[in-house]
This record gives structure tokens, C-alpha cells and sequence, in this order.
């Protein structure tokens, strides 16, 4: 990243953190207190050099302190209560970076989490979830970091700056001119690490997505990992990952490292500079011994702090490259928007409508086309077809998951993009081939839609999807813990608690996405008793491959390739003897001229 793209990402967060311009001013003006208080002992010390070598001509004598002794007690005086004032500016200005570094880090956290949460299905198709979460954990982190102390540091480094160079060319201008002869050469040298730093820093961060994408991934895996005896080889392609990032940060380092050796050479031709001009000055008389003691004292004050120019804008790259991926991930487009004023008409009755609804994804050529199709309240239909031929694309676009290229879709003659989602998603109750349970307890996630049911109308939903029985088996029943991604049930007690989850939420539209391709005989006999009575009173659309599943359904309509080929009930279909009768004498043994289906 370059100087310009640093600047521009500091000043995109200054922007986001508008809201705390009165702390940053605060903090930022005990930095400033803090240093002033830091450089005047030096300047003290000369002081008091004059005291002791000119006592009643001395510069302190000139304030009305006539004798020695005076002088020497109110230089103590003034010396307790810098001192004082420099601790209780620092107490002060740790306090408040500090606490701006954690509400600002914890606010980046929670804005970008509330704002991916309102993107589009499409974005997480497209992204690694461990890219995510190393933005919204890591990225932010480096931030919190640079303002826990970079940025203290950067403010006091021109504080001294500008305060010693006052008073060197107070003092002396020759002098101030010679001391501030290495400043060029360290700034430069600064801004030259800044720029061949800021694209190392940035690929460090890339590095640390990949990695934190492949621990996410294998994690997530690791079934799979042991089934195939893969970890040996998941082992390597960790190390793979954690040596590119590895290796990305010693190019870093490597040119951070190089930076103080050479500063250090340019302070010394200043310090010199000053000790030996100044000291032949002060031997001819044209300068003041305690000057020339100050002089001394302050020009290490000057230049020493720039040597930590480095490990400052080391800090400063590391956090601009995260606050640019933070405030890039800020800045995606919400492209399903919520109009929040509309709700759905009450009660929903529950007709659905699609109207010459087409939609193809972004990182691919499949979707549908054309699709015209409706279910009237209360009836269920059922969609059959191939893997790909869009079944499952219907239902994100009916969650607007997705908003279609063309058409739309109704519930109860409503458009679904005029309505609100949370109104929209609140009618609809979804249950997956993909089941997926929170960490917690079975309780926790039957009530996920409805966090405040009572006891019996949990109860009820369970054993409408026959999921009670084995929960009173469960060792603590409802408050037995699940585990992450509930790994601790078995798939088909993990699918009836989804379909219970769903039903608790009561709502009058329930879909069911492939809810029986995974799980066993018992189970799927379990969900097709229940679904007779689901479906009293609500409208069920149901995607299965199990055509045993769906034969009592309202209409049964096939989609191949996007388009709707077949429609009726499966009397119907079987006499029209398509792709349906086809595939419904494969699963059921009768194999000739079949005509494949799924």
C-alpha cells in the first residue's frame, strides 16, 4: 500500500470515527501536555547549570530570586511539578487511547458484522468465511494496536519536534541549523520505508486470511480430514500457508530492521554537530554554559525519538492495511435492500406467486427462466428436478436471499421487495438439507425464532416433529448441550429439531429444502407423518429427491434447466410418463426406459 493509499485510509477512518472527534481531541492534547512536560527537566538542567556557574547574574536572578539558594529551591519546586504534571498527562493520555482503542475496535467489529449480516447471499458465495473473520477479529485488532500507542507515539514526535526546534532557534540558530541538518534524511528515510513497506504489510494481511481461511476450513472438516486420512497432507498445506505468511512478514521485518541502524548514524552527525560547535562557543564566550547545557541535553531529545519513526509507521502500515480491508468490507454494496416501513398484510393467508421470474448467478451460467407458477394459501407444492436446475434458487429468491434479473414474486398479491424483510422472512419458515445448529442447548435452538415461547408450545412443536421422544432421552432433555454445529446428534436429530425450530416459529409458509435427502428411513417416515399435519392451515412448498416424500402434494412441478417442464399431481404426471414417471419407476424398481431425473 502506498503513502497516498495510507493517507487515504486514515483519513476514511477519521471519517468513520467522526463520533469521537471530542476524544481524539482529548487524547491527543494530554499526548501534547504530556511531551511538553517530558522535554522541560533538559531544559532545567541548563537552567540550573547557570544558577550554579552564575548565580546572582544567572537567568533565574532576572525573576526576582536574588540569591542562590532561592533559585536552586524554586528550580525543585518547578522540577516536583513538571514531574507531576508529566505522570498525570500520561495517566491521562494512556487512559484515553486506550479506551478510544477499545470502543472504536469494538464498534469497527460490530458495524462490520451488523453490515455483512444485510448482504446478499451472492457476497458470501463469492468470499472465504475465514477471510471474514480475519477482517472483522485480526484487521481490527492491528487497529486497536496502533491506537494503544502508535499513535501517542506519532503526535509526540512532532510535538518534540516543533517544541526543541523553538528552542534551539531561541538559543542558537546556528546551532538549531546544524541539529536539524539530519531531520531531512530521517523523514526521507521514513517515508521511504513507508512506501516500500506499505505493499509488504498488506500482503502480511492477505497471508493472515489465507491461513486463518485454512484453519477454518480443516476445522470445519475434520471428519472428513480423518475419513480420508488426510491430516498428514492438511498438516502441509497449513505449513504451506502459515510459511507464506511467515515469509511475508520477514520482508517486512527485514526492511523495518534497516531502518534504525542508518537513523542512527544521521542523529549522531547531529549530536556531534551540536556538542562540538556549541562547545567551542560556549569556550569563546559566545554562548551561555547552561544555554550550551541545554543545547546538549535537548538534542538527543530531538533526534532520538525519530528512530522510533519506524517501529511508529511499522505500526502505522500494519494498521492501514487493516483499516483499508475493514472500511472496503464497510463500504460492499447492500444490493437487497430492506424497505422497513412495509409489512406484510395480517393474517397471511399464504399465497404464494412467481411471475415470469428469471435469475442467473454472477459466478456462473445457472439460475432459471421464465418461471411462472402459483401456490394457492393453504396447498403444497412440490419441486422436483435435477441438482442445478434451479429448485433451490425459487426459495433464496423467494427469502430474497437474492432479488431477481427479471419478474417478481407475491405473497398475498404484495410485491416481497416493497415489504420489509424482517416482516417478509418472519412468514416463512425454512427448514434445510443443510442443517445447521448453534452451540448450545436443544432448548436454545428450537427457540431460535421465537426466543420467548413457553415450555408447552416448545414441547408441542417437538412432537409435532417427532423429534420429543428422543429428546427426553437426551441425558438433560431440552438443556442437553448440542455441541458446535450440533456434532453431538445424530443427522436425523439434528433434522427434526430443524423442522421443530421452524415449526415453533409457527409461520404460514413453511419450505422444506431437500429435508429428507440425508437423513434415514426412520427419520423420513418420521417428517412424512408430520407433514400431514404441518400442513393444515399453511402453505408448504417442498423440494425433495425422495419422489416417495411429495405424492400427496397439491401440484408437483419438475424443473429442468431452469425452466418449469412438468406440472400436476402425481397421478397426472405418472400418465404424461415424462421425467417424473421416469424417475419414479427408478426409485421404486421398475428400471426400464428410464429417463433420468435428479
Amino acid at each position: 500500500m502506498s503513502s497516498n493509499q495510507s493517507f487515504h485510509a486514515l483519513v476514511r477512518l477519521l471519517r468513520y470515527a467522526r463520533g469521537y472527534r471530542r476524544r481524539i481531541a482529548a487524547a491527543a492534547t494530554c499526548s501534547i501536555v504530556n511531551k511538553l512536560f517530558d522535554i522541560a527537566p533538559e531544559i532545567l538542567i541548563g537552567v540550573a547549570i547557570d544558577v550554579v556557574v552564575n548565580q546572582e547574574d544567572s537567568f533565574v536572578a532576572g525573576l526576582g530570586f536574588t540569591t542562590a539558594r532561592e533559585q536552586i529551591l524554586v528550580l525543585g519546586v518547578l522540577t516536583f511539578f513538571i514531574w507531576a504534571g508529566e505522570s498525570l498527562f500520561e495517566y491521562l493520555y494512556q487512559i484515553l487511547w486506550r479506551n478510544l482503542a477499545q470502543r472504536l475496535q469494538a464498534d469497527l467489529r460490530q458495524d462490520a458484522y451488523e453490515h455483512v449480516q444485510r448482504l446478499d447471499m451472492g457476497f458470501f458465495e463469492s468470499r472465504s468465511s475465514g477471510q471474514l473473520v480475519a477482517t472483522m477479529n485480526d484487521d481490527v485488532n492491528q487497529l486497536e494496536r496502533f491506537l494503544d500507542g502508535g499513535a501517542n507515539a506519532m503526535i509526540q514526535v512532532g510535538v518534540t519536534v516543533v517544541a526543541v526546534g523553538a528552542v534551539f532557534f531561541v538559543l542558537s540558530p546556528l546551532i538549531a541549523l546544524l541539529a536539524f541538518t539530519p531531520i531531512p534524511l530521517i523523514v526521507w528515510g521514513a517515508f521511504y520505508f513507508q512506501r516500500k513497506a506499505g505493499p509488504l504489510y498488506g500482503e502480511v494481511r492477505e497471508r493472515v486470511g489465507e491461513l486463518a481461511s485454512r484453519l477454518s476450513n480443516n476445522i470445519a472438516g475434520i471428519a472428513t480430514i480423518k475419513s480420508f486420512t488426510a491430516e498428514r497432507r492438511e498438516a502441509e498445506r497449513l505449513r504451506a500457508a502459515s510459511e507464506a505468511y511467515v515469509e511475508a512478514n520477514v520482508r517486512a521485518i527485514r526492511l523495518s530492521s534497516a531502518f534504525i541502524p542508518i537513523i542512527r548514524m544521521a542523529i549522531l552527525a547531529g549530536f556531534l554537530a551540536t556538542f562540538m560547535v556549541g562547545g567551542m562557543m560556549a569556550l569563546r564566550g559566545d554562548l551561555n554554559v547552561g544555554a550550551y547545557g541545554v543545547l546538549v541535553f535537548l538534542t538527543q531529545r530531538l533526534l532520538w525519538p525519530l528512530t522510533g519513526l519506524a517501529q511508529v509507521i511499522d505500526l502505522f502500515e500494519r494498521a492501514m492495511a487493516s483499516t483499508r480491508r475493514i472500511l472496503d468490507l464497510l463500504a460492499t454494496p447492500i444490493r437487497v435492500r430492506d424497505n422497513a416501513e412495509t409489512s406484510l398484510t395480517q393474517p397471511v393467508r399464504g399465497t404464494v406467486t412467481f411471475e415470469n421470474l428469471s435469475f442467473r448467478y454472477a459466478t456462473g451460467g445457472a439460475g432459471i427462466e421464465g418461471i411462472d407458477l402459483e401456490v394457492p394459501a393453504g396447498h403444497t407444492l412440490a419441486l422436483v428436478g435435477a441438482t442445478g436446475s434451479g429448485k433451490s434458487t425459487l426459495i433464496k429468491l423467494l427469502l430474497r436471499f437474492h432479488d431477481p434479473d427479471a419478474g417478481l414474486i407475491r405473497i398475498d398479491d404484495q410485491r416481497i421487495d416493497t415489504l420489509s424483510l424482517n416482516s417478509l422472512r418472519g412468514a416463512i419458515g425454512l427448514v434445510s438439507q443443510e442443517v445447521y445448529l448453534f452451540e448450545g442447548s436443544v432448548r436454545d435452538n428450537i427457540v431460535y425464532g421465537r426466543p420467548d415461547a413457553p415450555q408447552a408450545a416448545i414441547i408441542e412443536a417437538a412432537r409435532t416433529a417427532e423429534a420429543w421422544d428422543f429428546i427426553q432421552a437426551l441425558p438433560n432433555g431440552l438443556d442437553t448441550l448440542v455441541g458446535e454445529r450440533g456434532v453431538r446428534l445424530s443427522g436425523g436429530q439434528r433434522q427434526r429439531l430443524s423442522l421443530a425450530r421452524a415449526l415453533l416459529k409457527d409461520p404460514p409458509i413453511l419450505v422444506l429444502d431437500e429435508a429428507t435427502s440425508a437423513v434415514d428411513n426412520e427419520t423420513e417416515a418420521a417428517i412424512q407423518r408430520s407433514l400431514s399435519r404441518i400442513a393444515r392451515g399453511r402453505t408448504v412448498i417442498v423440494i425433495a429427491h425422495r419422489l416417495s416424500t411429495i405424492v400427496h402434494a397439491d401440484e408437483i412441478v419438475v424443473i429442468h434447466a431452469g425452466r418449469v417442464v412438468e406440472r400436476g399431481s402425481h397421478e397426472t404426471l405418472l400418465e404424461e410418463n415424462g421425467r417424473y414417471a421416469a424417475q419414479w419407476r427408478v426409485q421404486t424398481g421398475v428400471l426400464e426406459s428410464a429417463m433420468p431425473l435428479v
